[in-house]
């Protein structure tokens, strides 16, 4: 799974195959890992502390298109790009 970025100990990755919708990434904070949905910018599935998840996700709605964009990279089994961390 590539990493797309990374910040403040917080690691965001995309698999690359066919994943299942919607179109999401991954973002892991120590031990903790969560799923979220790039179109509406929430938590499909998992947790992270509140403060890591605040985080991932102004990160996320600043950079949403290159996310999407990236999508369509892996689902074509293609190394996503990389975003430019939070800063």
């Amino acid at each position: 799974m590539p990493t797309v970025s990374q910040f403040f100990g917080i690691i965001i990755r995309m698999y690359l195959r066919g994943e299942h919708n919607p179109p999401h990434f991954h973002a892991m904070y120590g031990d903790d890992e969560a799923l979220i949905d790039i179109g509406n910018v929430d938590v499909l599935e998992g947790h992270l502390p509140r403060r890591a998840l605040a985080l991932v996700l102004e990160w996320a709605e600043e950079h949403r298109d290159a996310l999407l964009e990236n999508w369509e990279l892996c689902r074509r089994k293609q190394l996503p790009n990389v975003i430019p961390p939070l800063e």
